[in-house]
């Protein structure tokens, strides 16, 4: 049973909604019900008994709470996060369990950060930005906080009445007041470190009965509602629960979204935060799920690419979510997380999990709105089925996504197999290795990272779009064309005009299902237009190893040098050069045990780059990643690609099937705004689509296309081989 405790001056505000429960049973419960709903099945059972195992250890070690030191990674910083687990951790035991010794141990370890924190100053190894004491940033602190807050809950009613003040006053006091009145500029930000400097500081007003902070943290330190809360909850997600950082950042936000969401829910239920704004807080935790391939999320702009929805943050969610809405495919998810959360939410979770309740979760093809209006771009995924391992395009067709932003409007990532085939290089950082640049973002980070030519996104002049400058970057964002599902054709469109002057870049991507190919096809029309000549670079960062190309290849086989001096060029070692026959390129990769081949019609006299980096990397700072760059001189340039699954390779029983492309052709024919791309098969079929600038779905289009007349309604065609 969960009480609800008001925001009235009359009961004190004590209710998480993220805790096993407000309060323990209440007396007149039986004695069966209560061990029947206190019982742990499954994924539940194994979190409790490992947070068991874990905290009885730590209660057997002395208590270590050191003056703060270290930055990101460092020995303090680690112990620090690693106590406020401990602190949360042996709350949920002792509600879950009612033994004093889990209570005791989190009140020694509060008591103890009660002693030292109102003595220290900024922490020495400060960022420059929104330092903290306990941390190098305050953006630690307010996570600690949300943590330790939490803990404190569950443990603080075993407590006399002089240990609660002295926890109370020492340390979450001052510590939510130094999170919000002593930074005003990141509590009041919309950015995720405001999310959690705003769920620290309100949470911890409901726990300690102070209404001011749970103002404060709803609407901003001047409670106008120009920020705070719900101000984030207006401005940092599209209509579509789209995050304007991505789904890494939007991962990482989500936990503070959810959990003090949950504590507003379980204090002041009239306010009905989950139904505000349409639901934005549950479309944000469907949304998040979405944007993952494998179990792993999409890496656009500064993301580290080994998260997925394993994490503890989108564990909350799921739960949360679950309990909300008792839709049965999120307990699939919940599956493939492979734990739950320790608390009430996630019982319920395990328990319908391990009684065969879950359904599987429908990933699909789906168009994300991006800005607080949806008027900012999207993110378009293309899949060909609900397999999550299935072929998937991302068309990055978003707004630039303030700071963590990279500069590649208009960028792919295609997955296959449960891989990445063209790949996003996401951040360069490795996060809490203090070895490397302290585990902050690497200087590499901004100098190649976040360059266009990182991505598989379209170089103009060498420079990347908006010159590589923010705040350009956050005043425009790609126009949207049409976005289609059918059976056979999934595609989506997208133009803008202002990451160049004189230019105007679109792109459409496809995937297409036809028997005259093996599986579904990526078809990828990358398009420049423009008053000048421009030279352009369009990469393709393959992820596999080249077994055979059409083209005649110049190998540097034995000296290398940097494919360019700035814009992330100065990082790529020039591997070889080629020429395509008839302005048509192909080459064939294999990743694991399958077969890709990248067939492109290309402007006259487009030379293909092959480039890896490591150039100007003395300290190893990059992943060594390789790419063929289309590059070509024009004033308008079109690049046709067809990106092709095929065949198997079997090294365990020594056979390989369909290793060469099927495609024999790439041809267009344009007629105005319009175009029909042809795709010819070396068994000679053809495969035609019509794709048109204007998206009107009533307007009719005809293009003579290789002696046969293609005509349509509306933006796009497929015109299949049968």
């Amino acid at each position: 049973m969960i009480r609800k405790f008001l925001l009235t001056a009359a009961v004190p505000l004590t209710c998480l909604g993220v805790l096993v429960a407000c309060n323990s049973a209440p007396a007149d419960l039986p004695a069966t019900q209560a061990s029947a709903e206190t019982m742990a099945p499954d994924l539940y059972a194994s979190e409790m008994e490992a947070l068991k195992v874990d905290i009885d250890a730590q209660m057997a070690a002395p208590l270590v709470v050191p003056m703060p030191k270290d930055a990101g990674g460092g020995y303090t910083h680690e112990q620090h996060k690693f106590n406020a687990k401990a602190i949360y951790h042996a709350g949920a035991l002792f509600k879950q369990t009612g033994e004093q010794k889990y209570a005791d141990f989190a009140k020694d370890m509060l008591l103890k950060y009660a002693d030292m924190y109102p003595g220290l100053g900024l922490h020495p190894e400060q960022k420059e930005q929104s330092p903290g004491r306990l941390f190098w940033q305050s953006l630690n602190e307010a996570w600690w906080t949300v943590y330790a807050i939490q803990g404190y809950a569950d443990v603080k009613d075993s407590f006399d009445d002089d240990t609660r003040k002295k926890i109370e006053t020492d340390l979450f006091l001052p510590i939510t007041e130094f999170l919000s009145e002593g930074q005003p500029e990141t509590f009041n930000k919309v950015h995720n470190h405001g999310t959690w400097a705003a769920a620290a500081v309100g949470m911890t007003g409901y726990v300690l009965g102070d209404r001011d902070r749970v103002e404060k943290a709803l609407y901003g330190l001047d409670k106008s509602g120009t920020g705070g809360f719900m101000k984030q909850l207006d401005k940092l997600f599209s209509p579509d629960g789209y995050y304007n950082e991505g789904p890494y950042y939007q991962r990482f936000a989500l936990m503070p979204f959810v959990l003090f969401g949950q504590a507003i829910e379980k204090n002041e239920p009239e306010r009905k935060i989950f139904d505000y704004r349409d639901g934005i807080l549950k479309k944000a935790i469907y949304s998040n799920i979405q944007q993952s391939y494998n179990g792993l999320f999409f890496p656009i702009n500064d993301a580290i690419k080994d998260k997925g929805i394993d994490t503890v943050e989108l564990r909350y969610g799921v739960a949360i979510a679950y309990d909300l809405t008792g839709d049965k495919q999120l307990l699939s998810v919940a599956k493939a997380q492979g734990a739950v959360v320790p608390t009430a939410e996630g019982q319920k979770l395990a328990a319908d999990l391990a009684a065969g309740m879950a359904e599987p979760f429908d990933y699909r093809s789906m168009r994300l709105l991006d800005g607080a209006e949806g008027d900012k771009g999207a993110l378009d995924i293309l899949r060909a089925s609900n397999d999550p391992k299935g072929l998937t395009v991302v068309a990055k067709n978003t707004s630039q996504g303030l700071g963590h932003g990279h500069f590649d409007k208009m960028g792919l990532i295609v997955y296959d197999a449960g891989h990445e085939i063209l790949s996003d290089y996401g951040a360069a950082r490795f996060l809490n290795i203090e070895a490397k640049y302290g585990g902050h973002y690497l200087p590499e980070n901004n100098a190649f990272a976040k360059q266009t030519i990182a991505h598989n996104a379209l170089v103009v002049d060498g420079k990347s779009h908006f010159d590589g400058d923010l705040k350009t970057g956050n005043a425009n964002h790609p126009f949207l064309g049409a976005f289609e599902v059918t059976d056979n054709l999934q595609i989506t469109s997208a133009s803008i005009d202002t990451a160049y002057p004189d230019v105007k870049l679109s792109r459409t991507v496809a995937i297409i299902k036809d028997p005259a190919f093996e599986r579904p096809v990526v078809l990828d029309v990358m398009q420049a237009s423009s008053n000048g000549v421009h030279k352009y670079d369009l990469p393709f960062w393959y992820n596999g190893h080249i077994v055979e190309t059409n083209m005649t290849i110049g190998a540097n086989d034995t000296s290398r040098s940097p494919l360019g001096t700035q814009n992330g060029y100065q990082y790529l070692w020039t591997i070889a050069t080629g020429s395509a026959p008839a302005d048509m390129s192909q080459f064939t990769i294999i990743k694991d045990r399958g077969f890709y081949s990248f067939t492109s019609l290309t402007p006259p006299a487009t030379k293909v780059l092959f480039a890896e980096t490591g150039a100007n990397d003395p300290n190893f700072n990059l992943k060594r990643k390789t790419a063929a760059i289309l590059s070509a001189q024009a004033r308008n340039a079109s690049f046709i690609t067809v990106i092709e699954p095929h065949g198997e390779y079997n090294p365990t029983l020594e056979f390989t099937t369909n290793s060469h492309s099927a495609v024999k052709s790439v041809e267009q024919a344009v007629k105005g705004s319009a175009r029909v791309i042809t795709v010819t098969t070396q068994s000679g079929d053809k495969v035609s689509v019509g794709i048109a600038d204007d998206a009107a779905p009533d307007t009719t289009h005809s293009i003579n296309a290789g002696g046969v007349t293609r005509e349509w309604r509306g933006p796009y065609a497929l015109f299949g081989s049968k």
